[in-house]
């Protein structure tokens, strides 16, 4: 070969090897990676390959969780020609889904915002769920009940063959879920529920939103949750008085209420108010005892989420040891189990975690009823 071919044919080469798509060491294909931008979420990433691929990790899918897991994404025109490594992934889902089961009350909101309700197959507990659209879907047999999220229905999931199936558990033993897999159905964990900020809990919208291929709404519907967030506390920070607040309730001889580090206890903080338990470092619940909770929250000038309570006199007949508080005396005892969905199904359990501004805004008109005089309590109610 000449000097001058030798020169064309390397010249020829560097062009092939420069159009060639890049494909790295992770079966990756893509140019260049984007990593979506998760501002309060803990438990959760999102990285982008290209336009076909994105890639998941779940790194919380329950509190204290030992293991991770990773979840390819790929665009279901892309699926025949990519090449993955099976074992690198939890699972690989074909996008843009059209047909899911989730097993959470938390991830309804998240799919009425981006407008996919219609893509949503099956739920175990349908009578849990409060939103009335999606009422209307289970009423007309478009949503089919599969038993319990501990024990879902495996072979009426099967037989709605959803693209995917977004699992909730407290553990990494859940047989349902490991029946699903070998069917080739794929499972992916979502663990809003261990964000320990109300801005955490909702901005896992981000976390569904590549399954439809929807990322910047829900940036958007992210960004004005946040803001309207931001803007409450910015208010309730202009309150010349920081009430003090009790929470929960007896269960048989245990008074459960929020830990000091849990979401409840941020939106009390948020709404600028002492709650009495904020020194404490649980994420989670503290369980005291009666004489405990009467000593310190005796004389708290608010009671808020008094277990499932809804009227004082059901208080009164269940322990009369309630009536030595002052905010029980007082009247302002205020519980969000009154607002609930047709089939008794509690709003706040569902919504609550997609609407911290809402939740916010309840808690400031309860605190510091001149911030907010228009307000209309949502989840809160006063006891009857």
């Amino acid at each position: 070969m000449k000097p001058t071919k030798y020169i064309l044919f390397f010249f020829c080469l560097l062009f092939f090897l420069g159009c060639k798509t890049d494909k790295n060491q992770n079966g990756h294909i893509g140019k260049s990676n984007e990593v979506t931008l998760i501002d309060y979420a803990k438990g959760f990433s999102i990285e982008k390959f290209g336009e076909n691929l994105t890639v998941i990790k779940i790194t919380s899918p329950w509190p204290d969780a030992e293991v991770a897991f990773k979840y390819a994404l790929v665009h279901k025109d892309k699926m025949a020609s990519m090449t993955l490594n099976k074992d690198e992934y939890d699972a690989i889902v074909a996008v843009p889904v059209s047909r899911l089961v989730v097993t959470s009350t938390t991830h309804i909101p998240a799919l009425e915002a981006l407008g996919e309700l219609n893509k949503l197959v099956g739920f175990p507990d349908t009578d849990y769920i409060s939103s009335k659209s999606v009422r209307n879907r289970i009423d007309n047999g478009l949503i089919k009940e599969l038993g319990n999220n501990e024990s879902i229905n495996t072979e009426m999931t099967i037989e709605l063959n959803p693209d995917v199936v977004v699992g909730f558990g407290i553990d990494n033993r859940n047989r349902a879920y490991e029946t699903l897999q070998r069917s080739n159905i794929p499972v992916v964990y979502n663990g809003d529920w261990t964000e320990k900020t109300p801005l955490g809990k909702a901005e896992w919208i981000k976390f569904f939103a590549p399954f439809f291929q929807k990322e910047a709404a829900a940036d958007s519907i992210f960004n004005k949750t946040k803001k309207a967030y931001e803007q409450a506390k910015e208010l309730a920070a202009n309150a010349q008085k920081r009430p003090t607040v009790l929470s929960g309730a007896l269960y048989k001889d245990v008074w459960y209420l929020p830990g000091g580090d849990s979401w409840a206890a941020q939106f009390i903080s948020d709404a600028n108010a002492q709650y009495l338990w904020a020194d404490t470092q649980e994420t989670g619940s503290l369980s005291l005892g009666l004489e405990s909770v009467l000593t310190k929250g005796q004389n708290a000038d608010f009671w808020i989420s008094p277990s499932q309570f809804t009227k004082y006199g059901e208080m009164k007949k269940a322990n009369e040891h309630y009536l030595h508080f002052t905010a029980f005396k007082n009247r302002n005892v205020y519980t969000f189990s009154k607002t609930k969905g047709e089939t008794g199904g509690l709003l706040y359990y569902e919504l609550a975690p997609q609407r911290p501004d809402l939740v916010l805004k309840d808690l400031i008109y309860i605190f510091h009823p001149e911030l907010l005089p228009e307000h209309r309590l949502f989840f809160f109610k006063p006891l009857d």
